[in-house]
């Protein structure tokens, strides 16, 4: 008797919304169009070194599109090449992704679907690289990831930070204050500059465009002398001053990732406040941008790029990732994706739509 065919798929890195909406697309096409049994791997690459999996049947990703979050689980810690653990209460790292590489074989999956950001991808491209059939999906929030034009999470993450300036507009104008709203985006600011010019702000700082402190206090002076007394400040995390470094606010010695972001605003607002004299509060939107319903721009992106991964699987299309080019979704291979992060171009349309309005960006 011929054995069903079988694919696995997981989801590694921060969660994101839109995730469970490709888990539903890659599980109900290979269900219902190609009749192939999907294995959900539980807490991302975490779960094929605990053996973690179960599969799921089409009534397990029925009813998940519009839901935050992944049924999975994820990891933003795993990294099977460099697996932390600890050794006489001191931290080590091992290589352990031949076991990861064994259990799937004993899994008997044609291919392994990986949903990810930059840091899930370039380890996937690994096990790729080391004779595992890879299919990638592009997830984050920070839409940071090289070989696509957008990622889905992106959209809602902008949705959210944009309400959010909108909602400390009115107490700004009321109380005469600065208010600056802190975003996510790690290194890139594409959170920061597409919310903040979404919800006009008068500063939007990004990693990409160090700023003068003189810039933003001169900006500032100059909207209090017009009658304007208030200005919104968007900061990306990753944002840093000419010459100087990010702000630091956590080191986590047992992820891939060790360095976490934040804090930027409240340093910057001290500054303002004490060269201005004008009353300055800080808003850090921090996780609220990952969570909740995902808008339906993600949930219609997540479903294509969802469907594609299973068309690329029929294919034999290994170690590629389904991207957006334009209006088409396509296949662009993993190792573009492991490059690092796609930043902002200086010269983005949107940088200049900005300037055009008087918006500054600190230089």
């Amino acid at each position: 008797m011929k054995k069903k065919r079988s694919i696995a798929i997981l989801t590694g890195g921060g969660d994101c919304p839109g995730t469970n909406a490709v888990i539903r697309a890659v599980a109900k096409k290979a269900i219902i169009e190609l009749g192939i049994e999907v294995i959900g791997i539980e807490d991302g690459f975490e779960g094929l070194i605990s053996r973690k999996w179960r599969k799921l049947h089409y009534e397990d990703v029925s009813g998940i599109l519009t839901v935050g979050g992944t049924i999975l689980g994820t990891s933003n810690k795993c990294d099977p090449y460099r697996y932390a653990g600890e050794n006489d209460k001191t931290l080590k790292f091992r290589d352990v992704s031949r076991m990861v590489i064994s259990n799937l074989k004993k899994l008997g999956v044609e291919c392994l679907v990986c949903i990810g950001g930059d840091g899930t991808l370039t380890i996937a491209s690994k096990f790729h690289k080391d004779g595992v059939p890879i299919v990638a999906v592009p997830k984050t929030i920070d839409n940071d990831l090289r070989g696509t034009d957008v990622t889905f999470g992106f959209d809602t993450a902008v949705s959210i930070a944009a309400e959010a300036i909108d909602r400390v507009h009115t107490t700004a104008q009321s109380h005469h204050r600065v208010m600056i709203v802190e975003v996510m985006g790690r290194t890139a600011g594409w959170i920061a500059l597409y919310s903040g010019v979404a919800a006009g702000g008068d500063i939007i700082l990004i990693p990409e465009i160090p700023y003068h402190i003189e810039s933003v206090i001169g900006k500032v002076k100059g909207r209090n002398r017009m009658g304007k007394r208030f200005s919104i400040i968007v900061v990306s995390e990753g944002a840093k001053p000419k010459g100087g470094s990010v702000v630091v606010r956590q080191i986590v010695k047992d992820s891939p990732e060790q360095v976490r972001l934040g804090g930027i605003s409240f340093i910057l607002g001290h500054k303002i406040e004490q060269e201005t004299g004008i009353e300055t509060r800080q808003v850090v939107l921090g996780h609220l941008q990952r969570g909740g319903t995902p808008t339906p721009t993600d949930r219609v992106l997540a479903t294509r790029l969802g469907t594609k991964a299973v068309e690329m699987i029929e294919k034999g299309q290994f170690g590629y990732m389904a991207g957006v080019k334009g209006d088409h979704i396509v296949a662009v291979g993993l190792e573009e994706a492991a490059k690092g992060p796609r930043n902002v171009p200086l010269g983005h349309p949107l940088i200049i739509s900005a300037r055009s309005v008087g918006t500054c960006f600190g230089d």
